[in-house]
């Protein structure tokens, strides 16, 4: 008897899987690539004397800017403590946690992109034996929903640092917190909890002997793909962090770090390339200490 048409379109799952997750990478990038261009024309206007003439400018980005510039005066309290000199809105706080939620989609969905296949593949078997698991967007929205919440915590830290360590392009102002930032970062490199966290990211196999076969049941999916994201953020917080040294709306240095993550997780040399880049780091960020106290 000849297939349905849905039985077809079954068979076929992978394929709109993979690109429906290419589309959703795609979305992601061309988001980033609108906000990194409104920032940079945002930016030239305000340093263009005519286009800016009449602008009233932010008092407290004013005054972030004095101080990064070595004015003189007393540095307000917030910014002793490290906090940002002026309090976010409600707004602000919300599209800056879309940006950061936007940005690990598109950095990390193709990373992930095997894993979710094999999801599919192996979920595909088991609805052909009469046992299906749920559906593979449970299991991508639990590893999104990970880092969902990284990116919550990259806005707390994008606040406590703008006007003080971050430049009004959010970029680090400062040689010493770039340095502490890409030696740290060189450092987790060589640690064994980066071996163990890229481990389970490059071999799914591995994590799915670790932790159990996929779920049945939504939430059970929904939370072994959350504990996949754990992995993951385990294995790449050190590397996010360096979008606060070569700036967070820095398509090329954030593209840099995305096509790093995928190498390290996808080549079977990955852990070298982890400690080459590590010892590569550790370099960088000494020199940037020193180049501060010289």
């Amino acid at each position: 008897m000849p297939d349905t048409a849905l039985e077809t379109l079954l068979r076929r799952d992978r394929a709109i899987v993979a690109a429906s997750l290419a589309i959703l990478a795609a979305i992601a990038w061309a988001y980033i690539i609108w906000l990194a261009a409104t920032m940079n024309m945002d930016g030239m206007a305000m340093s263009d004397p005519e286009a800016g003439a009449g602008m009233d400018m932010d008092p407290a980005m004013d005054m972030g800017s004095m101080e990064m510039e070595g004015g003189s005066g007393a540095a307000p309290l917030g910014a002793l403590l490290g906090l940002s000199p002026h309090p976010w809105s409600a707004v602000e706080a919300g599209v800056t946690l879309a940006m950061w939620a936007v940005m690990m989609v598109g950095m990390m969905l193709p990373s992930a992109t095997p894993m979710i296949l094999l999801y599919a593949r192996v979920g595909r078997q088991s609805r052909n034996e009469g046992k299906p698991f749920a559906a593979t967007g449970f299991f991508a929205g639990g590893y999104l929903l990970a880092w969902a919440a990284f990116a919550l915590a990259a806005t707390l830290g994008q606040w406590l640092m703008e006007g003080t360590l971050l430049t009004p392009a959010l970029a680090s102002a400062s040689r010493v917190f770039s340095g502490i930032v890409l030696v740290i970062a060189g450092l987790y490199q060589w640690t064994p909890l980066k071996d163990a966290c890229l481990r389970q990211c490059q071999t799914p196999f591995v994590f799915l002997q670790t932790h159990g076969t996929f779920r049945r049941d939504p939430a059970g999916a929904v939370g072994l793909g959350l504990r996949h994201g754990l992995y993951c953020i385990g294995c790449c917080w050190a590397l996010m962090a360096l979008l606060f040294v070569g700036g967070i709306m820095n398509v090329l240095w954030i593209a840099a770090i995305a096509i790093f993550v995928f190498a390290e997780k996808m080549i079977p040399a990955g852990r070298l390339l982890s400690r080459a880049a590590g010892t590569l780091l550790i370099a960088v960020g000494l020199w940037q200490l020193v180049a501060a106290v010289a």
